[in-house]
């Protein structure tokens, strides 16, 4: 008899992003297969475990997602609990159709468990909804890279466009955008590390969106292009630090005496 496995949404970040279901069936977990930007603090709630690092890095050494099938045919077959622990929603941009149809075809047993995204964290911490009443009425995820390494885009086809996958490919993504029909002085927020504690955000007009290749340089990165890349409320610091008073606030709160 096979056991089942289960695709846990880890979140893009740090480990307190994934969800109570998903801690749940980690800890249940015989084997973890881990993607390589989970959070690593999360093996504390799988001791007993056995980790395999999956994980997929553009541009770098990574897994073939064969082998990555296999993984998990061959350890289903040898455990009950298999997690498939991927970085943010497992449903978006994650290869979760290969592997569900692996899996199917081997008449293995398995459970989705959703994640929060890249898209809706850089939203969270940039506090700029992806939506917005009257002018943001629809939302396009979008990988920037083909399969084949080749960036394809099209012209406006929602009030808001997040680009994944884009941190090496800036300056091209912005000539691509302007010639698909994107006007150059479209708003663009950037952010990298998007649910870390040190995530990094800049807005550039299309037209200048190679200027955010420096700041942003070997972090995994999104870009929210039009009406979900607006502010909604002048600044008055950088998200970073209204975060970190949000936070100390809380941590005080917590730790003050009950009355």
């Amino acid at each position: 008899m096979s056991g089942v496995v289960v695709f846990v949404g880890a979140g893009p970040g740090a480990a307190d992003l994934i969800t109570l279901r998903g801690l749940r069936r980690l800890a249940q977990a015989d084997v973890v297969l881990f993607d390589s930007l989970t959070d690593p603090a999360l093996r504390r709630f799988a001791p007993q475990a056995t980790w395999i690092d999956v994980g997929k890095r553009g541009f770098c050494h990574a897994t073939g997602q064969a082998a990555t099938n296999a993984l998990l045919v061959r350890h289903a077959r040898q455990h009950t609990c298999v997690v498939r622990l991927k970085g943010g929603d497992p449903s978006v941009f994650g290869r979760l159709e290969e592997e569900l149809a692996a899996l199917a075809q081997a008449g293995i047993g398995c459970e989705v468990v959703p994640g929060i995204t890249a898209a809706t964290a850089a939203a969270a911490d940039t506090q700029r909804p992806l939506t917005r009443r009257g002018r943001g009425r629809s939302v396009t995820l979008t990988t920037a890279m083909t399969h084949e390494g080749q960036i394809t885009v099209n012209g406006p086809r929602s009030d808001t466009e997040v680009y994944y996958m884009a941190g090496r490919q800036l300056a091209a993504l912005g000539r691509r955008l302007q010639a698909a029909g994107w006007p150059a002085d479209t708003p663009v927020c950037v952010v990298s590390r998007a649910g870390w504690p040190d995530s990094l955000s800049s807005d550039h007009p299309l037209h200048g969106l190679a200027g955010a290749a420096c700041l942003h340089a070997g972090r995994p990165t999104v870009v929210t292009v039009g009406a979900g890349a607006t502010a909604t409320a002048p600044a008055t610091g950088t998200g970073f630090v209204a975060r970190a008073a949000v936070a100390d606030a809380l941590a005080s709160r917590a730790v003050a005496p009950a009355t």
